[in-house]
């Protein structure tokens, strides 16, 4: 058994993935922004231990949660699950000075990763959007540019993806991987979204507690890093361009 903390998790694929834990017989900490959306939370999943609570737009509030999950004991995973979509018509600044898909997306994952005990597994959401993002961190504040909110998204689905392969280069002990989830009628994806909403919550479930090695000819990296898809459908399959990129950087 293990014990998993999924950021976001008070409805979408967050509240899936921790229910499909919890009936694997996992124990799961799920996260809220708010009391409001905790309450919520614990009235969706009751079996779930807890709910951290704590707005992760704000560097302060990220912090607190932090401290929070470390109060409660040691985890096995995480799966940094929490996001904003690329709809943000305008830059959107936080109570940091900093763009809200920014701080949300990435810099709060980085900010947990960062003070939460280190667990043996790490999981970053990404999107295949950031195939197309541009990868230069020159305003990533998005100050002279003017804004596009799906370009802004992109490019931090892209970080995330760099943090994964990051914290495995520096943390070798731990499995990081990053991982999309496919486009599902999620609030963030749409209602019109066409990938299936029972595949899309499958990937994180699996490469935060599963022991099984993938059917690739990448397996020696498994141990390290990668980068999954749940759009070919369950179990994930490994996008080896990505893999075998790492391997140059470990």
């Amino acid at each position: 058994m293990s014990r998993v903390f999924i950021t976001g998790s008070t409805d979408g694929l967050g509240l899936m993935a921790g229910r499909l834990l919890i009936e694997q017989g996992h124990q799961v900490v799920l996260h809220a922004r708010s009391a409001a959306r905790a309450a919520d939370a614990r009235h969706s999943l009751p079996a779930a231990e807890t709910v951290a609570t704590g707005d992760l737009s704000s560097i302060a509030q990220t912090r607190e949660v932090a401290e929070q999950v470390n109060h409660l004991g040691h985890f096995d995973a995480v799966i940094h699950n929490a996001g904003v979509g690329y709809r943000e018509l305008r830059r959107i600044e936080t109570e940091d000075g900093l763009p809200h898909v920014f701080v949300i997306n990435v810099l709060a994952p980085y900010i947990l990763t960062a003070l939460i005990n280190r667990p043996k597994r790490l999981v970053y959401l990404s999107s295949g959007m950031h195939r197309g993002a541009n990868a230069s961190l020159d305003d990533i504040e998005w100050i002279q540019r003017r804004w596009q909110g799906a370009e802004a998204y992109a490019e931090s689905k892209l970080q995330d993806v760099l943090l994964a392969f990051a914290v495995a280069r520096r943390w070798p002990d731990v499995l990081s991987n990053a991982l999309e989830p496919g486009w599902v009628p999620t609030k963030m994806g749409g209602a019109g979204a066409p990938d299936d909403m029972d595949q899309a919550h499958r990937t994180q479930v699996w490469l935060a507690v599963s022991n099984d090695q993938p059917t690739s000819p990448c397996t020696t990296q498994r141990a390290r890093t990668g980068y999954w898809t749940s759009a070919a459908g369950f179990p994930a399959s490994l996008w080896q361009s990505y893999n075998l990129g790492v391997a140059s950087m470990t």
